[in-house]
């Protein structure tokens, strides 16, 4: 019984160091959501554009440019972009709902926040950005190209936060996590396009 107990002493100090630690994380992104949607405010219609352009419609121009005037390869290119966006949303979602965290407190104004979700871990607009940010650095690896769509991406992503729709934390988790899956993704939707 001896070692039972000091086993449960041991995980609970371990939790309660694990709880502190966490709760030290989730301050730390509400203080900086607050210092930066401030700092931000000179940056306010750029990040406002940039708001608007990460639901969707640059790459839906990027894409029927490509289909108007590309070739058979952009073609292609451009189902690939579709099947990563359509599963960085889907798999963002998912996260969304298990991890339910509750957005920072913000005044709904728009046509756009009618269709917000309560969650706020990921930011959806910021995992699409980058996954098509990623895509373009394979598809298309001009530097100029990289530069300017990893340029936007974090435009948008500084956007959500400076409408205080997300906390830093869930900027840099989608950034990760659209990232992460348009580089798994990849290979696989360039094989079942080509």
């Amino acid at each position: 019984m001896r070692g039972v107990d000091a086993l449960r002493l041991r995980i609970g100090r371990l939790t309660a160091h694990l709880d502190r630690a966490v709760e030290r994380v989730l301050v730390w992104d509400a203080e900086t959501l607050e210092r930066l949607s401030s700092a931000l405010q000179p940056l306010h219609f750029p990040l406002l554009i940039a708001t608007y352009v990460g639901y969707g419609y640059l790459w839906a121009a990027m894409a029927l440019a490509l289909i108007i005037f590309g070739t058979s390869a952009d073609h292609a290119n451009v189902l690939i972009g579709v099947g990563a966006a359509a599963s960085v949303v889907l798999f963002c979602q998912g996260v969304k709902a298990l991890t339910n965290r509750p957005r920072p407190y913000f005044v709904r104004r728009g046509f756009h926040h009618q269709f917000l979700t309560s969650s706020s871990f990921p930011s959806n607009h910021t995992a699409v950005a980058f996954a098509m940010a990623y895509l373009v650095l394979r598809l298309y690896p001009g530097w100029y190209n990289v530069l300017l769509l990893y340029l936007l991406a974090s435009l948008i992503g500084l956007s959500r936060v400076y409408l205080r729709e997300h906390y830093p934390l869930d900027v840099l988790g989608g950034a990760a996590l659209g990232t992460y899956l348009a580089h798994g993704l990849f290979p696989w939707l360039a094989q079942c396009v080509r």
